[in-house]
């Protein structure tokens, strides 16, 4: 067996994953298990905080909640719209894995994985984390962990600004309904743009 000289750091080698590579089965697997690891971390920040979860989604009275996450959604969105013909689509590339995971879905699957990712992440980040922090440093920690924007700082500025949005929303409506709405109108529609773009391309 093949000993691993742990001492000495240069032999430790991090490698960029190739997502050419990667198949659509295997990167929707390695995403719904990540949203399912997410979600659990959540819950268990939640338990900590001696809060129950389903407490934090109880649904809200009223419409507002939803007209906020629609309202936010479509700022974003339309913003996004400007800068996409402004901005080079070398600075907003993701490595290519938006286009992998929604380039052949249904659009089913885009909707489910879409409130999927949206359920689970703010539940973590809104639901959990923003009750220790305010939406400012739990926007830097979203920010961060969506590490392939990293490179450039438009998109990591971007994310950090959708996720105060989000933040905001939260603090506001008293609901996180209203960022669970806004993520997945945002995601939902980006993964139909991306899905429907492709078609046109081939």
């Amino acid at each position: 067996m093949k000993k691993h000289d742990f001492k000495n750091w240069k032999n430790v080698r991090l490698r960029k994953a190739d997502v050419s590579k990667l198949d659509e089965r295997t990167l929707l697997a390695n995403v719904y298990l990540t949203q399912a690891l997410i979600l659990l971390f959540g819950c268990v920040l939640l338990w900590i905080q001696g809060r129950n979860v389903w407490d934090v989604l109880a649904f809200p009275d009223g419409w507002t909640p939803w007209l906020w996450g629609a309202c936010l959604a479509a700022i974003v969105l339309a913003a996004d719209g400007v800068l996409s013909r402004f901005v080079p689509e070398d600075v907003t590339d993701d490595g290519g894995i938006n286009d992998k995971l929604f380039g052949s879905l249904p659009v089913w699957h885009i909707a489910l994985l879409s409130f999927v990712v949206s359920a689970c992440e703010e539940v973590l980040f809104r639901g959990a984390v923003q009750h220790w922090l305010t939406p400012y440093w739990t926007s830097i920690l979203f920010a961060a962990l969506h590490f392939r924007y990293l490179r450039h700082w438009l998109m990591t500025g971007i994310v950090f600004s959708i996720s105060y949005g989000l933040g905001y929303a939260a603090v506001r409506t008293g609901t996180i309904w209203t960022p669970i709405a806004a993520h997945f109108i945002i995601d939902f529609v980006m993964g139909l743009i991306i899905r429907y773009r492709r078609n046109d391309r081939t």
